[in-house]
């Protein structure tokens, strides 16, 4: 097998662990996925960098998988390699079930990583981010104007504002 891939499968490797540890509500085993130092800019929290992002990571996740059980389905569309750097990108669609047996919530999001490879050879997660993903529309079609880049007094913000409220 040539090195560019035996990177590609040792990445879909750490995908898989990646996913595993949520299966299995391991927050240590998702963190050993990511660089020591990394760049968290998950949708709808605050971006982190460097140790405060490993840090903060690691309190979310432990607050989110004490309060549900997790199944995630990871989707890769691409993993590209450039020596020591690699990019994948695609869908994590994340089902979450309360603990306290209510209905399960279901999200799909669309992330980019971009991986480096250790100084032990291992690929981490070196810069992490998503967003909400959509419903396929035709290229034609009236796209919404997304949500933050509407002015805070228009119809869009104040629909999606009276809807949140529910």
């Amino acid at each position: 097998m040539s090195d560019h891939m035996n990177d590609v499968y040792e990445i879909n490797v750490a995908k898989a662990e990646f996913r595993e540890a949520y299966n299995t509500g391991n927050v240590d085993r998702l963190l050993a996925v990511f660089a020591d130092e990394f760049t968290d800019m998950s949708a709808g929290v605050p971006s982190f960098f460097g140790v405060d992002a490993k840090s903060v990571f690691r309190s979310r996740m432990t607050k989110l998988l004490e309060q549900y059980k997790a199944t995630l389905t990871v989707t890769i569309i691409a993993i590209r390699v450039f020596g020591n750097t690699a990019y994948d990108y695609g869908w994590h669609t994340l089902t979450l079930i309360p603990t306290g047996g209510s209905e399960p919530i279901t999200t799909r999001q669309r992330y980019f990583e971009v991986w480096r490879k250790n100084s032990l050879g291992q690929w981490k997660i070196d810069f992490y981010i998503d967003n909400m993903d959509v419903p396929p529309m035709m290229p034609d079609a009236e796209f919404p104007i997304p949500l933050a880049l509407c002015p805070p007094d228009t119809p869009r913000q104040r629909d999606q504002n009276r809807a949140s409220a529910v």
